[in-house]
């Protein structure tokens, strides 16, 4: 025994000598991590090359907690090649689950298959739903033996081809897997089959695919060991488990089957009534008959979404056939006949938990006298179900109550004041949330002393919070009265005896002050979730911080914005006191004076907003490492000054100066970067690396130099704004690459040079402004190849939210049954957590159309369509293919030097609301077809050399005043007080004048007057000449005495 102790000590030593390990994972490990980086879309947020940073510690990993070896990589949507490599996760040696979900991955690299995995002899869990596979990787997939778990739905497995089966068979090798997601696959009836040689299978997930009519569960008999069969959304008509005429069962230890969303009938009751250890059953019924006898362990049956008009008549056989029934989800069914709730639920006489969600006839089907069928129900769910208040006032019969959720039962009037629902004395969770219940709360509440979950948020109750029965509910762990027309004490101290309270919601009441009796008080309870945001005060009273505050050490989650709380300090006590704080929502909190930051690192802290305050003076040096785990922060709207840290990024409307840090460019998945309104200056970085970037705002700053370098080489930009900075030197060819541009702002800078060609090929921009610069040359008669199309891309400013966890944790560790059986649900307590934007920000831009700048932003940004070159140097005329601009709302050509007439092209222009063509050179006449422009609101002309009659004063130019026309001399006709006359005697403009097509006489019309004119002259003289021999003589010596004298002619003579 001693020899062989003193070997494992001896090699333990070896391999820890052998081994770099750090006080966190192994150094190779962390190597290998850092690696991956290169073949990454991004990277953990806190991945580093620092030898001291515990890589067991970053995003995306996890590690034994024993030996710090690594045992998961999560990189779901996160592989920028769409070819696997097996030879960048060897290092990873206890490597026990890989999640590769929604990479677009096609196949492998030469050499590099999943079959190198096989080395990873630790690997149980592999993950690849969702990407572009094909059956060809099934070969490869079959040497990880160790495999246990194998996901591959979404990917286009079987389409069809006969070497399909072949490549499942491969699978059969796996002979220790347990879960098989084959879902989304196209699976087809044929190939079932050849899945028996996965005897091990407990789970197969067959959802989402081809398979039709009869289903032969036979053909799976081998899967003996199989307890979940999910077979939703495919066009199942009907199953057959057992082998011809016997009845030898397949798939006998069958515990759950969901058959939803197929083609099924009642035939279907039959076959599924052999499965005797059936625990839960999602399928689509009619009626309950005694066959379902055999289902003696179902516990969850869910028939919801169905047509239900009756299960069955004799209670006593449903008591029978379904004794361990314990939940029943009969969520948004109909019926063709007046069911009542009685002949409805009379069958399930053991359930305890029953969902009634989503529907439309329990208003009328519910009544006083049917409640006894519920006598035994302990957790009753009628979310979304219109519900009349009197079943508040009869429900106090149903004493087994546990948990009652009515969210949204569009409940109105008062609570009751001494019945029904005062008398259930066992509740212990109660949701009342998204109804119309108003007044005070009822005083018989106090008689809820069980309760410890309540929700009450989003109703209209009202009277002070520290006079109701809440204050003696001491019970209480989760309480949320947001959204009401509560007075809410700012201190809560009659709260003072919750000690078991965790959460606290209290958004959108009045705050009011506390008397000074009250003074400081100190807390039974340690809040982990607290929420003050939105709140009004009274006029003039000022309010502060709760000072229960201070005293809390174990907060995750405080939202306190939009709440003015009289000009208060950054509470950094808030931070330095909650070590496990990880989401701080300050927006518009009245806060003011210098950021004093914790002393110590806030090493939770993932969320931290804090816009729109008045904090000052500089940023500390230490921020980002003081917040090294920070995911998102808001800063914008504040008075910073002097230069921004150089991790941090999104802070406009502040006073930094300096330039812009270049490490903005290593934030790879930064998708919307807000700089504008500082005093940034020096040049751009060129950050070719932000691939996702998708909107840039660096407007009104002090940034200088060309834009040579492709800056942000981004295919998904979507807004690029330059504005009212000082840069120089030509409209750069990259632009052009960016296909996906839809607003392109560059205005008040010194661009010279002509308009590149290559604009024109961005068929996706729909606002251009290149006003107030040096731009010279011809307007581009191509930029009539715009569609100006409406994209919703140009307000959205992205498709990702952020949600810390805080709250799930939260809730998960609190153990309520309201959330543990809702959480999946889209109305349940999801409503309470926040999901929040990464940007923060609603996409906003400025743009001067209709004779002043206007700021747009939402629908309208999507709609908005306009064309600003004004303030240039341009030159030439307006191209008459801008008429096919038809989707153009705005465009301005004013103060350059364009000549010419106006296009009468203009007239198809039928979406123009703003046209602005003033301080040109423009001649001719104004065509009189532009008075179809029934949508525009501002036209000016003003200071060109027109002439001519205006265009009738009928629709839209009805509106218009002398101020669109003055500064042309030539132009008459009303609204200008100069009229058009003929001969000197006052009239109005002929028919001829104002049927002319562009307003002026054609170069055509004038070579045909004058030659007709030279000719009539012509023939005069003659005939004058032959008439008359003296002037014949006389006109012949003048002709050869002028031609004496000409040097050449005389020379000849």
């Amino acid at each position: 025994m001693g020899p062989i102790w003193l070997r494992v000590v001896f090699l333990t030593v070896l391999v820890l000598d052998g081994a770099e390990w750090s006080d966190g994972c192994w150094d190779e490990e962390r190597i290998a991590i850092f690696q991956l980086r290169p073949f990454l879309l991004f990277a953990g947020f806190n991945w580093t090359e620092e030898r001291v940073s515990d890589c067991c510690q970053w995003e995306f990993v996890e590690c034994n907690t024993t030996t710090r070896r690594v045992t998961r990589l999560s990189l779901a949507e996160a592989i920028s090649s769409n070819l696997f490599n097996a030879s960048l996760f060897l290092p990873f040696e206890e490597l026990r689950s890989l999640d590769l979900r929604g990479n677009g991955l096609v196949g492998y690299a030469k050499n590099q298959g999943f079959r190198k995995l096989s080395k990873l002899r630790h690997l149980e869990n592999l993950d690849l739903t969702f990407n572009n596979f094909n059956d060809s990787i099934l070969s490869s997939l079959s040497k990880l033996s160790s495999l246990k778990s194998l996901s591959l739905g979404g990917n286009d497995l079987f389409t069809g081809s006969d070497h399909n089966i072949v490549h499942l068979k491969w699978l059969s090798e796996l002979s220790g897997l347990e879960t098989l997601d084959l879902s989304l696959t196209n699976m087809k009836n044929n190939l079932l089959l050849h899945l028996g040689g996965l005897s091990s299978l407990t789970t197969l997930l067959l959802g989402g695919n081809n398979l039709e009519g009869t289903l032969h569960l036979q053909d799976m008999h081998n899967l003996t060991n199989l307890k979940k069969l999910d077979l939703n959304g495919n066009r199942i008509e009907s199953i057959r488990s057992s082998h011809g005429n016997g009845r030898e069962q397949s798939l006998i230890n069958l515990e759950e089957i969901d058959l939803s969303d197929n083609l099924f009938n009642n035939s279907v009751v039959a076959e599924l009534s052999g499965f005797s250890n059936l625990r839960k059953l999602t399928d689509f019924l009619y009626e309950i008959s005694p066959e379902f006898c055999g289902w003696s362990s179902l516990e969850s049956l869910d028939l919801s979404y169905n047509e239900v008009n009756q299960f069955l008549t004799s209670k006593v056989a449903g008591s029978r056939c379904l004794r361990k029934l314990k939940t029943l989800y009969l969520d948004g069914v109909s019926t063709k006949q007046n069911v009542s709730l009685t002949s409805l639920l009379e069958p399930f006489s053991s359930v305890k938990t029953l969902f009634l969600r989503e529907n439309s006839y329990l208003s009328k089907a519910v009544a006083t006298q049917e409640l006894h069928v519920l006598s035994d129900v302990e957790n009753l769910f009628l979310d979304n179900t219109a519900v009349d208040i009197s079943f508040l006032q009869s429900i106090g019969i149903l004493t087994s109550l546990k948990t009652l959720s009515l969210s949204n039962c569009s409940l109105t009037g008062t609570l009751p004041a001494h019945q029904g629902l005062c008398y259930l004395n066992n509740l212990e969770e109660l949701k009342l949330n998204g109804n119309a219940l108003g007044g005070v709360i009822a005083s018989c509440l106090v008689n809820l002393t069980s309760l410890r979950f309540l929700d009450i948020s989003n109703n209209h109750f009202t009277g002070n919070i520290a006079s109701t029965p809440l204050t003696n509910l001491t019970m209480l762990r989760f309480l949320s009265l947001s959204q009401n027309q509560f007075r809410v004490p700012v201190s809560f101290k009659s709260f003072a005896n919750h000690s078991d309270l965790k959460i606290l919601l209290a958004d959108e009441n009045k705050l009011v002050g506390d008397s000074a009796a009250f003074g400081t008080w100190l807390p039974k309870f340690q809040l982990e979730i607290f929420c003050l945001s939105n709140c009004t005060t009274e006029e003039h009273e000022k309010v502060q911080l709760p000072e229960f505050l201070y005293f809390q050490h174990d907060l995750r989650y405080v939202g306190l914005s939009y709440s003015n709380f009289g000009g208060i300090r950054f509470p950094h006590w808030l931070l330095q006191n909650n070590t496990r704080l990880e989401e701080l929502y300050m927006i518009d909190s009245s806060i003011v004076g210098p950021l004093v930051l914790p002393s110590h690192p806030s090493s939770e802290l993932k969320v931290l907003d804090m816009s729109k305050n008045k904090i000052q003076h500089d940023i500390p040096r230490n921020f980002c490492s003081l917040f090294p785990h920070l995911v998102v922060l808001v800063m914008s709207k504040n008075a910073f000054e002097t230069n921004i840290p150089l991790c941090l990024g999104g802070m406009k409307r502040n006073h930094f100066e300096g330039p812009i840090p270049m490490g903005l460019c290593s934030l790879v998945y930064l998708g919307f970067l807000d700089l504008s309104t500082n005093h940034f200056s020096g040049i751009i970085p060129s950050c070719s690396s932000l691939q996702k970037m998708k909107h840039v705002h660096l407007a009104q700053n002090e940034l200088s130099g060309t834009l040579s370098d492709s800056l942000f080489n981004s295919s998904s930009l979507v807004t690029l704004d330059l504005s009212e900075n000082n840069l120089t030197g030509r409209i750069p060819d990259w632009i052009s690459r960016l296909l996906d541009l839809g607003v392109l702002l560059m205005k008040a800078n010194q661009f010279s040079g002509e308009i590149p060609l290559h604009l024109c090929r961005l068929q996706s921009l729909s606002i251009l402004d290149l006003s107030q610069n040096k731009l010279s040359g011809h307007v581009p008669s191509c930029l009539s190849n715009l569609t100006l199309k409406p994209r919703s891309e140009k307000s959205s400013v992205d498709a990702m939210y952020y949600r810390a966890d805080s709250f799930d944790y939260v809730l998960e560790d609190m153990g309520l049954t309201i959330y543990y059986l809702t959480k999946d649900y889209w109305g349940s307590v999801l409503q309470l957590l926040t999901f929040y934007p990464l940007t923060f920000e609603e996409e906003e831009i400025q743009i001067s159309t209709k004779g002043a700048t206007y700021t747009y932003k939402g629908n309208i940004l999507d709609l908005l369509s306009a064309i600003d070159l004004s303030c240039n140097q341009f030159t030439g005329i307006i191209p008459p293919a801008l008429g096919n601009l038809s989707e153009i709302r705005g465009l301005n050509l004013s103060h350059n030097n364009l000549t010419g007439p106006i296009p009468s092209t203009f007239s198809k222009l039928k979406q123009i609301e703003s046209l602005d063509l003033s301080y040109n050179n423009l001649i001719g006449r104004i065509p009189s077809e532009l008075t179809e422009l029934t949508a525009l609101e501002i036209f000016t002309v003003a200071y060109n050399d027109l002439s001519g009659p205006l265009p009738d004063r009928k629709a839209q130019f009805g509106t218009f005043d002398e101020s669109s026309y003055k500064g042309n001399s030539l132009l008459c006709g009303p609204p200008l007080s100069k009229s058009c006359n003929e001969g000197g005697s006052l009239g109005t403009p002929s028919a001829s004048s104002r049927e002319e097509e562009d307003g002026a006489i054609g170069m055509g019309d004038f070579y045909m007057s004058f030659t007709v004119s030279y000719a009539i002259i012509f023939l005069t003289t003659v005939i004058v000449l032959y008439i008359n021999p003296h002037w014949r003589r006389a006109c012949y010596y003048l002709v050869v005495d002028s031609l004496g004298r000409l040097p050449c002619f005389r020379r000849n003579l």
